[in-house]
């Protein structure tokens, strides 16, 4: 009796962690089909993440596909930082790691949108590449 009692928590812990994992692969399948309508996307437990062209468009993953969908124009984006720990870090140089990871996209009208990671290298190859794609799309114009 005492060994049954004993194995429970185990036993709901691992059917616990096995509804977990389902859930996050619902979440990933649903990200995959709204994923394909654009050229560059990217999905972590936080946020995900797409650009079509100029447009960048970003939400919250769920098992049902993204809610919260924002798009914006990286026509209307001034600067794009790198922030870790809520500091400006130098995009070339990130820290190994960080708790509060976000790409902070300062616009022209007086508002800025942070889009949340939960990986610092993730974070620093999405911020160098719309860098890059902002400065040219300013040269252009």
């Amino acid at each position: 009796m005492e060994r049954g009692l004993f194995w429970l928590p185990l036993l709901v812990a691992f059917f616990w962690l096995a509804w977990q994992g389902s859930q996050e692969f619902k979440k990933l399948q649903a990200y995959q089909i709204w994923a394909e309508q654009f050229e560059r996307a990217k999905y972590d437990i936080y946020a995900v993440l797409a650009q079509k062209g100029n447009d960048i468009t970003w939400g919250k993953p769920t098992t049902k596909g993204p809610i919260e969908l924002e798009t914006f124009s990286l026509l209307d984006v001034q600067e794009i930082r790198f922030l870790v720990n809520d500091h400006v870090v130098d995009i070339e140089n990130p820290p190994q790691k960080g708790r509060k990871i976000e790409l902070d996209f300062l616009l022209t009208t007086p508002k800025s949108i942070r889009v949340p990671f939960t990986e610092v290298p993730l974070a620093a190859e999405w911020g160098k590449f719309l860098q890059r794609t902002l400065k040219n799309l300013q040269i252009e114009t």
